[in-house]
């Protein structure tokens, strides 16, 4: 199965073109990518055509006589060599098609903003900005509280990494768990996926580009540690049918997830807001292609309803072409207030993936005539530890306290965390 919507790139090259400027990548890799394929289907007519002479050739030396056979075998033999040399040359042609493929990212969404990570559209804030005279961070906050210690996460494991401790522990549980709620209540499967994945499960979901430098990998196993639960779901369907007869399949899972976070040296190395190792709840779908758009609305929808429920402002941003990964065709952001830092963060993310990771994958379901179609696939954040930062520091109190969310309190079992 080709590694991208072939019909597409023949049919429409200036679409994918204007989507690679979109993205701030090589157009002219669209030209590349059509010349591998004239050349692949090139070496596939001439594999065929020389297949279907051995085939009528061995059929004449069947039909032959005692002295017409002698001259026929020899030719069939010699025919025979240049199927093998024909069938050498398409596998080879395969080949450089799909290593010249691979490199074309998925096309984007018409409307998508052009541009790179500083050119989002800002679609909507949500929530106050609390009025905090001199906040404290959450790295202050949670030493103080006794949430959080980072000298020893860098003395166990180095930096970026970090110990959870008490509240601070059951606050991200507390976080998690409501999060498993929510998306139990709005008919996903609840999983618990392995974190190490083989490379073809990496690279189907599109991880092994540009960005492969920020991932963990067990060379002695050929093993990646996975950065996202995503990756793990795209592959639990790999080369399947699936069923969508009833609708989307909608997966949520929990895991720990991995970053190697290169090329972010001296960026956020205070706390927890860029850190090797954290916690997620994502939640996964597939679904028909023509209704992906819709899908991706709905997650959108899930996210903000948790951002609602841990009271944080926030504000809902659409990514711009050059900052969004090889896979996602759109992807909306919300950004969480952060005090300390007078500024919006990630805390969510949700991308259509359209059909980019399915045709890599091999995950088709079959349509209204029983054919089988490339499926699509979505992702999006329900939680993360990051979302501490922005809960602590919006819920800050005078004495140093901090106010748990109210629909957090079950969970914890007290509605503020003092000072001892």
């Amino acid at each position: 199965m080709p590694v991208i919507d072939v019909k597409l790139l023949r049919e429409e090259p200036d679409r994918v073109r204007a989507s690679q400027r979109a993205r701030g990548e090589d157009p002219d890799l669209v030209d590349a990518v059509l010349a591998a394929d004239a050349e692949r289907r090139a070496a596939v007519l001439s594999a065929d055509t020389l297949r279907a002479e051995q085939k009528a050739a061995s059929k004449s030396v069947g039909q032959a006589s005692k002295e017409e056979r002698p001259a026929l075998l020899a030719a069939a033999q010699e025919l025979s060599g240049r199927v093998k040399e024909a069938e050498a040359a398409q596998t080879a042609a395969d080949t450089a098609f799909d290593e010249v493929a691979r490199r074309l990212s998925n096309v984007v969404e018409d409307g998508v903003p052009a541009g790179g990570e500083d050119d989002f559209v800002e679609l909507e804030r949500v929530g106050e900005i609390p009025d905090i005279p001199e906040p404290k961070d959450h790295l202050e906050l949670g030493e103080k509280l006794g949430l959080l210690d980072m000298d020893r996460g860098v003395k166990v494991s180095g930096s970026r990494f970090y110990f959870l401790t008490g509240y601070g522990a059951l606050f991200q549980m507390a976080l998690l768990q409501l999060a498993v709620q929510k998306a139990v209540a709005n008919g996903f499967t609840l999983m618990v996926p392995p974190v190490l994945v083989r490379p073809e499960v990496m690279g189907g979901t599109g991880f092994l580009g540009a960005h492969a430098d920020e991932i963990y990998r067990l060379e002695a196993d050929d093993l990646y540690l996975v950065g996202t639960s995503e990756v793990p779901l795209a592959g639990y369907h790999m080369n399947e049918i699936i069923d969508l007869g009833d609708g989307a399949k909608r997966y949520a899972a929990q895991s720990t997830c991995f970053r190697r976070e290169a090329g972010s040296y001296g960026r956020d190395t205070r706390g927890i807001i860029r850190v090797h190792q954290f916690d997620k709840i994502e939640m996964f779908v597939y679904c028909r292609p023509e209704d992906a758009a819709d899908e991706h609305k709905r997650l959108l929808g899930w996210e903000r309803e948790m951002l609602a429920a841990i009271e944080v402002p926030y504000r809902v941003i659409d990514i711009a072409g050059g900052d969004l990964g090889s896979s996602a065709a759109r992807k909306y952001d919300c950004e969480g207030w952060v005090p300390s830092q007078g500024r919006y963060r990630e805390l969510t993310s949700t991308s259509n993936c359209t059909t980019f990771q399915a045709r890599r994958l091999g995950i088709r379901y079959r349509d209204a005539d029983g054919r089988p179609q490339i499926a699509a696939t979505l992702n999006g954040t329900l939680a993360t530890t990051r979302w501490l930062v922005s809960i602590w520091e919006n819920h800050q109190q005078p004495d140093g306290s901090i106010r748990v969310p109210a629909a957090l309190q079950p969970f914890l079992g007290t509605d503020v965390i003092a000072p001892k």
